[in-house]
């Protein structure tokens, strides 16, 4: 198994961490593995494209009309024959 270290955790963040723990009876590492597996099993299921999830998130905030611009003609291609 592999081993992680955090660092900079935020002084409230771990005291929740710390209550969270005692209350369900078991370390503080042990919370934050069943946290991690919790919240990381959530999203495997709910994995989707990332274009849908942004679609999703967006849709309720309404559509935008844009203007499509008029496409020129191909140029010529440059001659390089001189050179």
């Amino acid at each position: 198994m592999a081993s992680v270290t955090i660092r900079n955790i935020d002084d409230r963040l771990k005291q929740r961490l710390r209550v969270r723990a005692a209350t369900h009876g078991r370390s503080m590492e042990d919370e934050a593995r069943d946290i991690l597996k919790m919240v990381l099993s959530q999203q495997e299921t709910s994995a989707g494209s990332l274009a849908g999830a942004i679609r999703a998130r967006m849709q309720p905030l309404g559509g935008v009309e844009l203007e499509i611009p008029s496409r020129e003609p191909i140029r010529d291609a440059p001659d390089f024959s001189a050179l």
